[in-house]
């Protein structure tokens, strides 16, 4: 008997819809009955694979579900692969993660072939791989690791996050209980699925619920607007730069494709922003436009989902809520002290089963991310009237200027109301007087100007004597690491 909840439960909507791609329609049977192909491949005459490292190369869709689970259902940890990964970032994950075998497709196959004679790793190709009769599958113990997830690297190597099955199930039930899902839901997935967000909260969360998933390579904007106006979707989830250019996109639209547009967003049940910080200012212009309040709830590689605004309630922009179900969250002082009151900035700290096991191969770090059971994130939030804000990063994002804590997203998210700014990146710079003091890296809208002087004087109606950027600096673009989030350590190079 199979140990995995999501197998079990695919098994109670086998005749159902589970991936839709173009005209193209997939059963979850289809998905167990592929999957368990692939899990005896894999096994190559082996009783269980005891937790060796399968990395993974697919895009979106069946291939990557049921390579996904075959992993799994033969006992491997999967390590999924990023399809714009370089080939050092590829042959790194590889490396670090101690990969014994990769799955990829005919497609893919030469990205990683070369790699794969490099590390005398075997190779194995979807399209050529057959049932094996008669090969039982292992029973999987939940406690067992189950994926390797490799952080973005913003400041230092990239770290392998260790999660079990356990972890994984609990992230999953957390969410489909504060967001309601069932199987008549229906979602897009464009999102990249080496990250947390596409995998688990998009995903695992739809096929756990028996929803429909409808999966695309990349994201294709004309078709999302093309299927959002036939109402194909009741969930939808995007990081805040896929608003940005949804609102620009349908107010490029004819009337007529406007009006059917902003319908099917309306229609939607559930709208959710994540991923990095969505300005206020977007927030209430897709309210405005659709009526619809997007969520936003706070999580990260380690810890899953921790924080969300509510599904039914008040819905703060600028706010990512409260803990969500089976989680444990507080916030602590810089002298170790829990803090309970209003207005005071304090470390976030998550415990509960959704936490992660380990970072791969470095107990050392692995230990210092604790604090008697407590996963230390690093982000630095306030309370507000029940509801948590997030600051930023203490290490990128907490500016230490003349006695205050600023958050450098908090001004980043002023800043872009200025009409003459695109983009921007605010950071802490050293300075003899205030300790640190606020720098802020431009990208201008297309023909537009701005100066220093200017800028400070627009800053003064709006923002408080000690937080405007003492320094600023008009670039053509910000540096941003392999996963296209800006590197704030690279901005300070601009000052420092």
């Amino acid at each position: 008997m199979q140990g995995l909840q999501l197998i079990a439960r695919a098994q109670a909507f086998a005749s159902s819809v589970a991936l839709r791609s173009g005209d193209a329609e997939r059963t979850f049977g289809e998905l167990l009955d592929r999957s368990a192909t692939l899990a005896r491949t894999t096994l190559a005459g082996a009783d269980d694979l005891h937790e060796s490292r399968i990395a993974f190369l697919a895009p979106a869709g069946f291939d990557y579900i049921t390579v996904q689970w075959g992993i799994w259902r033969a006992g491997g940890v999967v390590v999924p692969l990023s399809l714009s990964a370089t080939e050092p970032e590829l042959e790194y994950t590889l490396a670090d993660s101690g990969a014994d075998c990769v799955v990829t497709t005919l497609s893919l196959a030469d990205r990683v072939r070369t790699l794969c004679e490099q590390r005398s790793l075997r190779l194995l190709v979807v399209e050529d791989m057959n049932d094996t009769a008669g090969v039982s599958l292992p029973v999987i113990d939940p406690q067992r690791r189950a994926m390797i997830l490799y952080t973005s690297g913003t400041t230092s190597t990239p770290k392998g996050v260790v999660t079990s099955h356990v972890n994984i199930e609990s992230q999953i039930k957390s969410l489909v209980e504060a967001w309601k899902w069932h199987a008549s839901d229906s979602i897009p997935l464009f999102l990249p699925l080496h990250h947390i967000h596409g995998i688990i909260n998009v995903m695992s969360c739809a096929l756990w619920s028996g929803a429909t998933i409808e999966a695309f390579p990349r994201f294709d904007i004309e078709t999302i607007l093309d299927r959002t106006a036939a109402k194909a979707y009741s969930v939808f989830m995007a990081v805040p730069t896929i608003y940005v250019k949804l609102l620009q996109a349908v107010s490029d639209l004819n009337q007529d494709a406007r009006e059917d547009v902003i319908s099917g967003f309306a229609a939607m049940r559930l709208m959710v922003s994540g991923s990095a910080a969505l300005p206020a200012s977007v927030h209430c212009e897709w309210t405005a436009l659709t009526g619809q309040k997007l969520l936003e709830r706070y999580g990260m590689t380690e810890i899953g989902m921790a924080l969300s605004n509510p599904y039914t309630g008040e819905r703060r922009p600028g706010s990512v809520g409260v803990p969500l179900p089976g989680v444990n969250v507080r916030l602590m002082s810089d002298s170790g002290e829990p803090v309970d009151v209003e207005d005071e900035p304090g470390e976030i700290e998550v415990r509960g089963p959704a936490v992660f096991v380990e970072y791969w191969n470095r107990a050392e770090v692995t230990a210092d991310a604790f604090a008697d059971g407590w996963f230390r994130t690093g982000d630095i939030a306030v309370r507000e009237n029940g509801y948590l804000r997030i600051m930023g990063r203490q290490s990128v994002d907490i500016i230490k200027s003349g006695g205050f804590k600023l958050s450098a997203l908090e001004i980043e998210s002023i800043l872009l109301l200025h009409p003459a700014i695109r983009e921007c990146a605010v950071v802490g710079v050293p300075d003899d007087t205030w300790g640190e003091t606020v720098a802020a890296a431009a990208v201008l809208q297309e023909g537009a100007e701005l100066s220093n002087g200017d800028l400070k004087a627009w800053c003064d109606m709006r923002l408080s004597h000690y937080k405007i950027p003492r320094h600023l600096s008009i670039v053509d673009g910000l540096p941003r690491n392999a996963m296209g989030k800006v590197t704030k350590p690279d901005v300070r190079k601009l000052f420092c």
